[in-house]
């Protein structure tokens, strides 16, 4: 799929799962470049949830101003890489500033 853009949040479907992974129809951020989601028939997400989160940062983290219905989290620590197939419309982006916290946030749960 073209045209899909590191920091957009996007529908995507997750199901099937297994365990603790976020499941169904459900927004996710893309975290991958946009040199590989155009060249790869996949891109690297992390899931969405709008239920409030006991955990913090790093594991989680509160979006501001998407077009989102409900307030949501990035599930940091539910990095997921899903083919082009399951992603869909675009619902927003965030901003950049955003996204470094984000990744930042991933470098502290895997140990960079």
């Amino acid at each position: 799929m073209a045209g899909i853009l590191r920091g957009e949040v996007r529908w995507a479907e997750l199901n099937p799962v297994r365990g603790h992974e976020q499941a169904g129809h459900r927004p996710v951020l893309i975290l991958s470049h946009d040199v590989f989601n155009n060249r790869s028939a996949t891109v690297i997400t992390m899931a969405l949830t709008s239920q409030p989160q006991k955990a913090q940062f790093p594991l989680t983290y509160a979006l501001k101003s998407v077009q989102l219905q409900k307030k949501s989290w990035v599930k940091i620590s539910q990095i997921r890489t899903l083919s082009v197939d399951r992603i869909g419309k675009k619902i927003g982006a965030i901003e950049p500033e955003q996204l470094e916290e984000i990744i930042d946030g991933l470098n502290q749960i895997i140990g960079v």
